[in-house]
């Protein structure tokens, strides 16, 4: 795959590193000079990338803005990826000198990326203990063909017990000269050790107070956001208070409206009534005339009742003597039939006394 690496302000690919693990994240790096604060290292969210150098045997972290490399960090075994909030992470680089920091979408993608880190963490490990074991085996052999070679070379110019004397003399001065570039490294080794630890611890007690210093700004804003919130619902209140006054003012205005249009028909009313009382002794004189009439009329209509009271009994007489006459007629009737039909009777004897004769 491609290793990214910095010439003159660019990223130039090489086909020597492959890409073994991607994510997306916000980059950023610590103040330099509060060593607190940290300082955006890109304006959105880039691609953060674990690539593994197959050549060098080492891993890196890259991650590159257009092309500004941002991140540029080769994992250590001392190293190590802290997690400082849910969704956010950091590292010391002693190389770079300088701490990382990334902040991600999730609490998944932090703890997959941590993960990453610390296998690729134990894999650079590994590596350095095989690379330091082979330069081990090397420097071991290449001490005993020069010791052996001397031994070679003197043995035909001294005797037996010289030979194997100065033999050992160089077997000590080569032992004294190794442990001496052994303690040297060592010592340069522990110092780089020591120096880096400070860096670490002096990069976590910073981290840790910008935590604690974070922690006491989210309080006073979670106070803050908590005295507003009891604020806007005071004036939510306040509000519904108004609402219900204004409300209650709509109502009163209209019931008052309504009062008014009514007073105006009750005075409007009155001023009718006040026309009406001027023309009430001319209303009591009619009424009187009218009262005259009524009572005239009450005596010609009990009048009118006697006689129709007179016309019903007339009337009930004409209809019991037209009874009396209509049973008078049907006897009459009866009687005429008996004797129509004695008629008849008579006619058929003649006829029979004519068809005699």
């Amino acid at each position: 795959m491609r290793r990214v690496r910095e010439e003159s302000g660019k990223a130039v690919p090489e086909r020597k590193e492959q890409p073994i693990f991607t994510t997306r994240a916000h980059v950023f790096q610590i103040d330099p000079s509060t060593k607190k604060n940290w300082v955006p290292a890109s304006k959105q969210a880039v691609t953060v990338s674990y690539f593994y150098d197959v050549t060098r045997n080492s891993y890196r972290i890259i991650s590159v803005d257009g092309a500004k490399v941002i991140i540029n960090s080769t994992i250590t075994p001392n190293m190590t990826f802290t997690k400082t909030s849910q969704k956010f992470g950091q590292w010391a680089d002693s190389r770079a000198n300088t701490v990382f920091g990334l902040g991600f979408s999730s609490e998944q993608q932090l703890t997959k990326f941590a993960e990453k880190f610390q296998e690729v963490k134990e894999a650079a490990r590994l590596a350095r203990d095989k690379s330091q074991e082979k330069t081990e085996t090397s420097s071991n052999h290449s001490q005993a063909s020069s010791v052996n070679g001397t031994d070679d070379e003197k043995a035909s110019h001294a005797s037996p017990a010289d030979t194997h004397l100065r033999s050992e003399n160089d077997k000590l001065k080569i032992a004294l000269t190794q442990s001496a570039a052994n303690v040297k490294k060592w010592e340069v080794e522990l110092q780089t050790l020591r120096e880096s630890n400070a860096r670490l611890t002096t990069a976590l007690q910073e981290s840790a107070a910008s935590v604690e210093q974070w922690k006491r700004q989210f309080s006073i804003c979670r106070d803050e956001n908590d005295r507003l919130r009891s604020k806007i619902e005071e004036l939510e209140e306040q509000c519904s208070e108004l609402n219900r006054e204004k409300e209650n003012n709509s109502q009163l205005k209209r019931r008052i409206e309504e009062l008014q249009s009514e007073l105006q028909e009750k005075e409007t009313e009155l001023k009718d009534l006040r026309k009406q009382s001027e023309i009430i002794p001319q209303l009591m004189s009619e009424c009187e005339y009218v009262s005259e009439k009524l009572e005239a009329a009450e005596r010609d209509n009990q009048n009118l009742e006697d006689k129709v009271r007179s016309l019903k009994t007339d009337i009930e007489e004409s209809k019991f003597r037209q009874r009396h006459l209509k049973g008078e007629l049907k006897s009459f009737l009866e009687v005429l039939d008996g004797k129509i039909d004695d008629l008849h009777d008579f006619r058929r004897g003649l006829s029979k006394l004519g068809s005699d004769n």
